[in-house]
């Protein structure tokens, strides 16, 4: 198998046998990168001479025989609102292309600390506010899966996205505020996981909602995302939200699937947009997993459940509102279109609004956890379709989130797997757990893979000389 498509830890093992070097797989995505993001637009800024430099340090330490984790040497890209010291965070704004960080965020900092290369900083949707993926002032990323047609490559995290699907970085980072993960996880074949909210450090991250935000991995199989969690959660003293979470070590051996109680949703209650193929491909997973020994038992979900997705961007335009309106609010600054509507929204909320919404959102929180009790997760899909074309975006339409965000709004984690192709685009089935339990969505998603191809599929991108 090419370096390109392989794991973290088919690659660590490479690199602890001497069969690669951490210069030469720095090279290898570089290259990559140098040859395809001209169409691709993953990338705001490549990091080649410092990458490198990192990676040539790696290899000293490696052959020192000093003790190395399984992150060390591996390559990483980052999503544009984690700051790194002196170096620009867009947050997606063009408003930002100037601003240099003055401090490195702890997700770059545990990174780092566990040995990994960041090769750069990737696009996504301005302040991280839509699930397409677009973004008309910086750009937007295009979806590897079909080079002749610019299709949506989802949103937030849309250059993440892009670039581990095309195989220009082996994993990324990205955010998740209702679905950022998740959505360009689906859209592009990949695997990511939206963590509970508290799991992982915000400390100079660019936020869009301080109720919601979370950051997670992007990968191609789930032990990826379960070795970056190891080095990415834990509390943190400069992000108070991260001290009440339970310690794990989420790549040790996954839990057993036998005995796992799945909720089913009724599909009679999932809206008219549904593409057949995503409800088959939902069903077809679950089948999966019934035959791997867990109990799938068909239920409907709470009255409202899907009516959160609303109640979610409430709290997200109130808060993106608060942080942003110094420039939202003036009509010099160059922002998106669709972006600047979604936060000034919040301008119109009734005095106390966001406090009852707020109140709301936790009261049935609580009303949501008695009814998950009787499960150990839930079955989505992750996205109500394939990946649109760009020039048939309805920037209005709730279909990008409409499955995700209630799963932000109740508190939960959840993980997102590929789940197969229609007409050669991917879809993605979403593992719905409760709080703080990664591990048992995890566990299930590898289960899956163990037993699914879905994950190893990567677009074709031979006419991009790849």
């Amino acid at each position: 198998m090419s370096l390109t498509w392989m794991g973290l830890g088919e690659l660590g093992t490479m690199l602890k046998k001497g069969d690669v070097s951490s210069v030469e797989l720095t090279r290898h995505f570089l290259d990559r990168i140098s040859k395809a993001d001209h169409q691709l637009h993953a990338f705001t800024e490549v990091y080649a001479d410092p990458s490198l430099a990192l990676a040539k340090a790696a290899d000293q330490a490696r052959s020192s025989g000093l003790p190395m984790g399984p992150l060390a040497g591996l390559p990483v890209a980052l999503k544009d609102l984690l700051d790194i010291q002196g170096h620009v965070s867009t947050l997606g704004s063009k408003h930002f292309v100037n601003r240099q960080a003055s401090q490195t965020s702890a997700t770059v900092e545990r990174l780092l600390q566990a040995g990994m290369i960041p090769l750069g900083k990737l696009h996504m949707t301005e302040f991280a506010f839509g699930g397409w993926g677009t973004n008309p002032l910086m750009g937007t990323p295009h979806n590897p899966w079909d080079l002749a047609t610019h299709r949506v490559p989802g949103g937030s995290s849309s250059g993440t996205g892009v670039a581990v699907a095309a195989g220009l970085a082996p994993v990324g980072i990205g955010s998740d505020t209702g679905g950022s993960v998740r959505i360009p996880s689906a859209f592009n074949g990949l695997t990511g996981l939206k963590v509970t909210f508290g799991r992982i450090s915000l400390h100079a991250t660019g936020l869009l909602s301080w109720s919601l935000d979370t950051i997670g991995p992007m990968a191609r199989n789930v032990h990826d995302c379960a070795v970056l969690l190891d080095a990415l959660a834990g509390p943190d003293a400069r992000d108070a939200t991260t001290f009440a979470q339970p310690l794990d070590v989420f790549s040790r051996e996954p839990r057993a699937v036998k005995g796992l109680r799945l909720a089913m949703p009724d599909a009679n209650q999932f809206p008219d947009f549904m593409q057949p193929a995503v409800i088959q491909s939902w069903r077809d997973a679950a089948q999966v997993l019934d035959g791997l020994g867990a109990v799938v038992i068909p239920v409907r979900l709470p009255d409202g459940f899907l009516d959160l997705a609303a109640q979610t961007g409430r709290i997200i335009a109130s808060e993106a509102h608060s942080l942003h309106r110094d420039y939202v609010d003036n009509p010099d600054v160059p922002l998106g279109p669709a972006v600047r509507q979604r936060i000034q929204a919040a301008a119109s909320f009734k005095p106390g609004e966001y406090a009852e919404v707020l109140k709301t959102m936790h009261d049935q929180r609580r009303v949501f956890a008695q009814w998950f009790e009787a499960f150990d997760a839930m079955l989505l899909p992750t996205v109500a379709a394939t990946a649109t074309a760009l020039a048939d975006v309805d920037e209005a339409s709730p279909l990008p989130g409409y499955l995700t965000r209630p799963i932000n709004y109740l508190g939960l984690c959840a993980l997102s797997v590929p789940a197969g192709l229609a007409a050669g685009l991917p879809m993605g089935l979403q593992i719905v757990g409760k709080a703080f339990d990664e591990r048992t969505v995890l566990s299930l998603g590898q289960a899956f893979q163990a037993s699914t191809d879905h994950h190893l599929r990567h677009p074709d991108l031979s006419t991009l000389g790849l």
